[in-house]
């Protein structure tokens, strides 16, 4: 990126003392920004987002004539790279993860954030548009094109990528791999675009380890100590998303296996375009069960309960839901309360009374115990040392 152009930056609010405060507190020279337009509300923010193409947007959510997930969602659709901060209240936290969910790159709440917060932001949006290699798009690209091209029996570029990758990018400390095939027709957006706005999953999983083939499939190397999460990241967005589907190979511990694995993804994937084949039918009642869970994040939900709301008995429920999900009931429930912490305590300013409420876990103290004794760290050292990685 040219030095000397600087980083266009758009602010939305209908308070006109956030926007002037904003606007003069922020040294934006710092950052190689400059604030080229502010608005009042979110159609007069979409109307100066037409004309002047910023590429970080800082909106409050609730505003008149457009809110501000709206606002984010037109501005993802017409240009996906740019950088969008919510501001928000407590009372907007489930509308700030929706934010999330459609690409924003994070939230500060107008009452309480300190200047700290929004300038690691800006701080980090600098170093993405600055220091984002020229040739990474070009590289993708080229990996995608001799994947296709050896898939279909025109050449065997693709090879010799497979030996580099194992012995570079996939190499993950020797490590034996498992080759995800996931597919995202009719979800909306692609798998790495996906990956992108999910904060509490460990970033090596997603950086370098996608080739995408055709515009809704994608394959996906994750390394052996992390199968655990990415199946469990798989489970958590099929809630929302219904149509997400995926096949996995492994163990791949070598360029032999690894070859082995794309070609039998790629023949499993062709017989269920042709034949509709697949083997991610999940029965209806798995499904709304899930749903709910998604849902409800707060509720405490026994494996009774669920079952009597899916119209199952409970031992019918427990088997079919571990044939399904791969996890047991109890198991599932764990990994995701805790992903939910993880999520509130890096993403939020929260107290630990709140996140325990939230994740069901009943007081602070019983919530700092568990989270303690599945991490190893109390609530309040994960929170601050997210904190300073973020620096």
């Amino acid at each position: 990126m040219n030095s000397t152009k600087k980083i266009k930056v758009l602010i939305a609010d209908d308070e006109s003392i956030v926007r002037k405060g904003l606007r003069t507190t922020v040294d934006w020279g710092r950052f190689g920004m400059e604030v080229v337009a502010d608005a009042a509300n979110g159609q007069a923010a979409w109307e100066a987002f037409l004309e002047h193409r910023p590429e970080v947007v800082i909106t409050d959510i609730v505003m008149p004539e457009m809110d501000g997930i709206e606002l984010s969602r037109k501005v993802k659709e017409e240009a996906e790279e740019t950088r969008i901060i919510l501001l928000s209240c407590h009372r907007d936290f489930e509308y700030a993860q929706e934010g999330i969910r459609l690409g924003a790159s994070g939230y500060l709440l107008k009452t309480a954030f300190e200047d700290e917060e929004l300038e690691a932001m800006l701080s980090k949006f600098q170093r993405e548009m600055a220091d984002a290699p020229v040739s990474s798009l070009e590289d993708e690209e080229r990996l995608s094109t001799h994947l296709f091209a050896w898939l279909n029996g025109q050449n065997d570029k693709f090879l010799e990528e497979i030996r580099k990758l194992h012995h570079s990018s996939w190499k993950f400390d020797g490590q034996s791999l498992y080759l995800y095939l996931v597919k995202t027709a009719g979800c909306g957006r692609n798998w790495d675009d996906i990956l992108q706005v999910q904060e509490i999953y460990d970033r090596s999983m997603c950086e370098g380890k996608l080739i995408s083939y055709g515009a809704d499939r994608c394959y996906w190397a994750v390394p052996e100590s992390l199968k655990d999460d990415a199946d469990s990241l798989l489970v958590e967005i099929k809630s929302g998303c219904g149509q997400l589907k995926w096949s996995v190979q492994g163990i791949l511990r070598d360029c032999e296996d690894l070859k082995e694995g794309f070609l039998l993804l790629h023949k499993e994937a062709e017989l269920e375009r042709i034949y509709g084949l697949t083997g991610e039918n999940w029965p209806e009642p798995i499904w709304q069960a899930i749903h709910l869970l998604h849902e409800f994040p707060a509720t405490d939900w026994s494996a009774g309960e669920l079952a009597h709301k899916v119209g199952l008995s409970r031992s019918h429920f427990s088997i079919l839901f571990k044939k399904t999900v791969g996890d047991s009931f109890v198991a599932f429930q764990y990994k995701r309360k805790l992903r939910l912490a993880y999520c509130l305590l890096r993403e939020t300013t929260l107290t630990m009374q709140e996140i325990a409420e939230r994740t069901s876990l009943g007081d602070s103290k019983y919530f700092s115990k568990w989270f303690k004794r599945c991490t190893g760290q109390t609530p309040s050292q994960y929170r601050t040392e997210q904190k300073k990685e973020s620096f």
